[in-house]
């Protein structure tokens, strides 16, 4: 089949980039192992030329939203034209007092906040590319990021300075390091912005210059880098938010994902803001009954977060109610069933699963209210299309497991990696999951590739033994994988962590045993389980499997 490489469609002219630093997209795959992009829809007919934070902010006044909130937390809330005051004072920061260049990369260090978001914005206002990093990440790592993007300048919370500075001891190219959230401090960004006037002229972007970087969040143990333009972004926005989330200008919106991570990027930014409504940063992290309370005080309306956290919300959510909330949005790893029933149970609200990938940007199958159909994510996202396929690539036929193949108006780019050639195969996307596909076109989760258990000749999925445990009443959490066996093969091992009051012993492992056997074909339970104290989770919440593999 001929296909058709990462091109806008004819309708689609670019303008003249307006990168003067090239090193982004002197880097970029091959022409032969870019992803095949789809503009099928009207509402992704996208000009040549823009900037996505002028669509998303400075347009704002003139649907309405200038006095409307837009980012909001216990000490301070922005309206639009407010945020669009501050994000023009940094831009001036970073490209009058810095002389940063379009195409320049800007390294972004913090958790969510306000000041994390106004950041972002305004990087991407001035033509640069964010390079936004989980805020936990030590010296090392970040050394890694540092290798990978070149940033020239970095803009970090004063509180996650420290680990900055080990690695910028071996990494001089990361020439100026400006901070927030200290005010006494003469490089604080927001004391050198308040000199600024609040006016900043848009960098004339083509739509194909480079936005963001984000690297993947380490479920494999190894990061690579995704890269994502200003057409890629906007079109998101077309596609999952405003076919299945349907935000409204009045919803308030609250999570715990990162905004480094693209999940949380779309959910507590960019998709708030193209929807005109406003995002709720809390002062600490989140705790599963402190996230219940916040809701309740704040009035949020739309909730992201992860499986695991809502399932530690449930009981909370329960005692306390939640009126206000109406959106729950899982995103991040795979949405257990057990989980979905027990938040219904808690809350009367039909979860809005979805699958989406850092390479695609964010979501894109999915279904809400109605559409919702039990046990399964739902079906492709209007803009995309995805099918199950064999090794070769070929369709198989409705009912059969096979690899999830994604086309549609955002795609794979990693920055310099051979890993391309993985991700991308005849110009479709290959996120690395295991699906199947019913008659009616919803799509349900089997595993990742990797978490595919072949035992004694049979197909075991790791997320299906979990969601089994998962009804057990004394599994707090659980992960699964194939553990190597010499005369099966591999074997289905569990790791289990109990809720308090129950023990861990051999007792415990036949009940559990027995408990996935009543649920699920026998031949998938674990023959061995066992009990730790904590599963290991990267900062978004996705449990690694690897790290459970690896020996001792």
């Amino acid at each position: 089949m001929s296909v058709q490489r990462a091109q806008p469609a004819k309708s689609q002219p670019t303008g003249p980039s307006a990168q003067g630093d090239r090193f982004v997209h002197d880097r970029l795959p091959a022409p032969q192992l870019l992803p095949q992009m789809r503009y099928d829809l009207p509402e992704l007919q996208l000009p040549g030329q823009l900037n996505l934070v002028e669509e998303l902010l400075d347009k704002a006044a003139a649907k309405g939203w200038a006095d409307r909130p837009m980012l909001r937390s216990s000490k301070i809330t922005f309206t639009y034209a407010e945020a669009r005051v501050q994000v023009d004072r940094i831009a001036q920061v970073l490209t009058g007092d810095l002389g940063l260049v379009p195409g320049n990369r800007v390294l972004l260090r913090g958790g969510n906040s306000i000041g994390m978001a106004l950041s972002w914005l305004a990087v991407v206002k001035a033509g640069l590319i964010a390079v936004a990093t989980m805020p936990l990440l030590r010296a090392r790592e970040l050394g890694d990021i540092i290798d990978k993007a070149h940033p020239v300048a970095a803009i970090c919370d004063a509180r996650l300075l420290g680990e900055l500075e080990l690695a910028r001891k071996d990494h001089p190219a990361l020439r100026t390091v400006l901070h927030y959230a200290a005010p006494d401090d003469p490089q604080d960004l927001g004391a050198l912005a308040s000199a600024k006037p609040g006016n900043f002229t848009p960098c004339r972007t083509a739509a194909d210059d480079i936005a963001l970087m984000a690297f993947t969040s380490g479920t494999t143990g190894k990061p690579k880098a995704a890269v994502h333009t200003h057409r890629d972004v906007l079109a998101a926005c077309e596609a999952w938010p405003r076919h299945v989330l349907k935000a409204m200008p009045d919803d308030i919106v609250m999570g715990s994902p990162p905004l480094a991570f693209t999940f949380g990027l779309g959910g507590l930014l960019v998709f708030p803001m193209w929807a005109g409504a406003s995002v709720y940063f809390p002062d600490i992290p989140y705790t599963p009954d402190g996230m219940v309370k916040l809701i309740n005080e704040v009035s949020a309306t739309i909730c992201y977060t992860a499986p695991t956290f809502y399932r530690q919300m449930a009981p909370f959510a329960k005692a306390h109610g939640l009126p206000t909330l109406r959106i729950c949005v899982s995103a991040g790893e795979g949405l257990p069933d057990a989980t979905r029933q027990l938040w219904k149970e808690a809350t009367g609200i039909e979860m809005l699963d979805g699958i989406g990938a850092t390479e695609m940007f964010h979501i894109f199958i999915s279904s809400a209210g109605t559409d919702v159909r039990r046990g399964a994510i739902g079906k492709v996202v209007p803009g995309y299309t995805a099918k199950v396929v064999d090794e070769t690539g070929d369709e198989l036929p409705r009912g059969t497991v096979g690899k999830l193949a994604v086309i549609g108006p955002t795609g794979c780019r990693y920055l310099d990696d051979a890993r391309q050639q993985n991700y991308v195969k005849d110009g479709w996307n290959y996120p690395g999951d295991a699906f199947m596909q019913d008659a009616d076109g919803y799509f349900f989760y089997q595993a990742r590739d990797d978490d595919m258990i072949i035992t004694a000749g049979y197909n075991v999925g790791a997320p299906e033994v979990e969601d089994a445990l998962l009804r057990h009443p004394a599994i707090a959490e659980c992960g699964v994988i194939g553990k190597p066996d010499e005369e099966r093969g591999m074997i289905v091992k569990a790791f289990c962590v109990l809720k308090p009051g129950h023990a861990g012993n051999e007792a415990m492992v036949k009940v559990l045993q027995d408990h996935v056997k009543a649920s699920i074909a026998p031949f998938k339970y674990p023959r061995e389980i066992e009990f730790v104290s904590a599963l290991p989770r990267t900062e978004t919440g996705k449990l690694q499997r690897f790290r459970l593999r690896q020996p001792g």
